[in-house]
């Protein structure tokens, strides 16, 4: 764990980097249950692709990540929900507004970091982090290549600031890969979310992994789905390959 400041605040982050010590740049966007050996685990296997990965504490403003690490056992359906009652208020806490002034923070961060190599970054996001990498691709198209979220719910809903709308003025190749059955991203906002991808003339999926619940790629909790889990990492490296590249000496 490393801190990095944002507007004059101590922020705990995780930065992971490939064998070689450098590569392009990954912004990773953690899911509600916080910075943990988790995110830890994927930032790792993310950097061991040839990737430099900052992966920051974007409850921050709430406390330290290990202040707010979970401390039941989310491995439960209703540890989870246990978790998620005291983790709401922090997800309300952090307003569009704010969100979007942090990631302004975390990607000059982020390409300031020895080893990042310059030019475009990617972004990824698990849960409520991938619409903090949306958002981010369209705060800063020109700085984001690729942006990925996984089990993501709340993308496409009928304010005028839905996280979707931003595609239209970003550059970025998408992959979203849902989560079925999820009651925060229906068929038909996937549908919407890929619709929207074509008609800004982008690279991009949106896609429902059958059989898989929110939450899918977190191996410490009760929504664990190995094949998912293994099917995501095999498209998002697929992904920043194509738009990144991936660091030689990886």
């Amino acid at each position: 764990m490393i801190t990095i400041e944002v507007a004059g605040a101590p922020v705990d982050a995780i930065l992971a980097k490939p064998p070689s010590g450098s590569g392009p740049g990954v912004l990773m966007f953690m899911d509600a249950f916080g910075l943990r050996p988790r995110i830890d685990q994927i930032a790792a296997e993310v950097a061991s692709w040839g990737y430099v990965v900052l992966a920051p504490n974007v409850f921050y403003r709430d406390g330290t990540a290990d202040e707010l690490a979970p401390t039941g056992d989310i491995t439960t359906p209703e540890g989870m929900y246990a978790f998620f009652q005291q983790a709401g208020p922090r997800i309300g806490h952090l307003t569009t507004e704010l969100a979007l002034a942090d990631i302004a923070a975390y990607l000059d961060t982020l390409q300031a970091l020895p080893g990042v190599q310059p030019g475009p970054v990617g972004v990824v996001g698990f849960c409520m982090g991938g619409r903090l990498a949306l958002r981010a691709a369209g705060l800063a198209p020109q700085r984001i290549a690729a942006c990925a979220g996984f089990h993501v719910s709340g993308l496409v809903t009928d304010q005028p600031d839905s996280p979707h709308l931003v595609i239209a003025g970003s550059t970025a190749e998408y992959l979203f890969a849902h989560a079925d059955n999820d009651r925060g991203l229906t068929p038909a906002d996937s549908a919407a979310l890929g619709d929207t991808i074509a008609r800004a003339g982008l690279r991009g999926t949106s896609e429902i992994y059958a059989g898989s619940m929110h939450g899918y790629t977190m191996a410490d909790t009760a929504a664990w789905n190995q094949a998912a889990y293994h099917r995501a990492m095999d498209e998002l490296r697929a992904l920043f390959a194509r738009a990144l590249g991936e660091s030689e000496a990886a």
